[in-house]
């Protein structure tokens, strides 16, 4: 089991925009094989500050994740929404960052 923690800082006022872009790709995400939770949330002093909580079966089905088309899209739809973002993988030996 791996555990995804992805951070996500959107341009100022538009977390709500990325909020919303989001749904559909929770909605979708929820569904995959391998994908136990799949969560977003929001600093309540920070609106454009988001954070995605994952936790999948395996590497190999978070890997497969970024083939889906909702993924890709969320993905198209938040280059110019994205200020920043980072992704740390926790596996039970180590931590990594992509």
């Amino acid at each position: 089991m791996v555990y995804v923690i992805a951070h996500l800082k959107a341009h100022a006022g538009k977390g709500d925009e990325v909020a919303a872009l989001a749904a559909p790709l929770i909605e979708a995400t929820r569904q995959e094989a391998g994908c136990i939770s799949y969560d977003l949330y929001r600093k309540a002093d920070k609106a454009d500050t988001l954070v995605f909580v994952e936790t999948w079966a395996s590497r190999a089905a978070f890997d497969a994740h970024f083939a889906e088309p909702h993924l890709k899209a969320f993905q198209a739809g938040m280059a110019d929404r994205l200020a920043e973002a980072r992704i740390e993988v926790v596996h039970p030996e180590k931590v990594e960052e992509i």
